[in-house]
């Protein structure tokens, strides 16, 4: 299948061709060899249309005759070879034209062969130049877009592969905390169970999405704390700081839901105390700051880190917004923060005036 690029190319050349060469044949015939009009302008016409169409012809054998099956030096040989053959060509055919149409033009044609086949062989050898270049462009042009949909579509999966990672490390821990009250509490089991099932049906069905608004990742973050309340009551607290104008940015979905559960199983699960989960918003031209805080207890918990919550995001953010400066830890009087840097511009504020 021929290249759309090749085949515009292949016709600008060919009207280049005949325009320059047909021009400059006509002057050079006219003012300096002082040619009848209508002889010179049917000879440089003639000339010219056979070139176009032997210098495109060369196509194909320069396609052939490449640097991938030959040598430099084998490629230089037989692409002279072919220049010089074309010229002879070329040069046979525009004299059996012209000197039929004009027989007492045949001693003058004759004369002017050696110029004749010195410009046609250059024009060649510059033609099947230019084939090579345009050759070469096209395969670097469709290697960069193969290589590059090749990446989204790594990327892509990647994308689905840690966002998928999600659910069944939450489904886990939940379905351990169930398991811990259905001897003890069977009533905060049943309630526990019904949250569950009212965030997954939520969530699951959603999971394709791949941006959704802040407020609606806050929704989803609420009927997951609903379960984790019914096993720590008062002992988990959750409050939110965010300003009006970052409910509606988009964001990646799922993306805060690791954190609050990081918050959880480093904070509540390891303190006897109550524990403060906040999460604030703020956005600073085209950047919205996210934070979650949350305080904990520096002698039960030996190591906070990067887990398989915070590698997850700080992965997904690098993939979807190409930069590794977006996820920022600090530890400072016994509060643990994660703050995330989301990338915005106009398009990423969903619009709810419809709804």
């Amino acid at each position: 299948m021929e290249n759309p690029l090749v085949k515009n190319n292949s016709r600008t050349y060919l009207i280049t061709v005949i325009v320059i060469m047909g021009l400059s044949f006509f002057l050079l015939l006219y003012f300096l060899f002082d040619t009848n009009v209508e002889i010179s302008i049917l000879d440089s016409l003639i000339t010219s249309l056979f070139f176009a169409l032997i210098s495109l012809s060369l196509w194909y054998p320069t396609n052939y005759i490449s640097l991938d099956n030959y040598s430099l030096e084998k490629v230089i040989l037989n692409n002279i070879l072919i220049a010089i053959v074309a010229t002879s060509l070329w040069l046979y055919l525009s004299y059996l034209i012209v000197t039929t149409i004009f027989h007492e033009y045949e001693e003058f044609f004759l004369y002017t062969s050696i110029w004749r086949f010195t410009i046609g062989l250059l024009l060649f050898i510059i033609s099947i130049i230019l084939n090579y270049v345009i050759i070469y462009y096209n395969n670097f042009t469709e290697k960069v877009l193969s290589e590059s949909n090749f990446n989204a579509l790594i990327t892509e999966a990647e994308l689905k592969s840690l966002k998928y990672q999600i659910n069944p490390h939450f489904l886990f821990n939940a379905l351990n905390s169930i398991s811990s009250l259905t001897i003890s509490n069977p009533e905060k089991a049943q309630e526990m169970s019904i949250n569950l099932s009212d965030f997954l049906r939520k969530t699951l069905s959603g999971n394709d999405i791949k941006k959704i608004s802040l407020k609606e990742e806050i929704e989803s973050i609420e009927l997951y704390l609903k379960i984790e309340k019914v096993r720590f009551e008062k002992r988990l607290e959750f409050n939110l700081d965010i300003t009006e104008e970052c409910k509606d940015i988009l964001i990646p979905n799922m993306i805060l839901q690791p954190l609050i559960e990081n918050a959880i199983k480093h904070g509540v699960y390891e303190s006897s105390e109550r524990v403060e989960i906040t999460l604030s918003c703020r956005r600073k031209e085209n950047i919205v700051e996210i934070k979650i805080s949350n305080n904990y207890d520096p002698s039960a918990v030996s190591n906070i880190g990067e887990g398989i919550g915070l590698s997850n995001i700080n992965r997904r953010l690098k993939l979807i917004y190409q930069r590794t400066n977006l996820v920022s830890i600090t530890k400072l009087d016994n509060i643990f923060s994660v703050l995330l840097l989301i990338p915005i511009d106009d398009s990423a504020i969903k619009d709810f005036s419809n709804e």
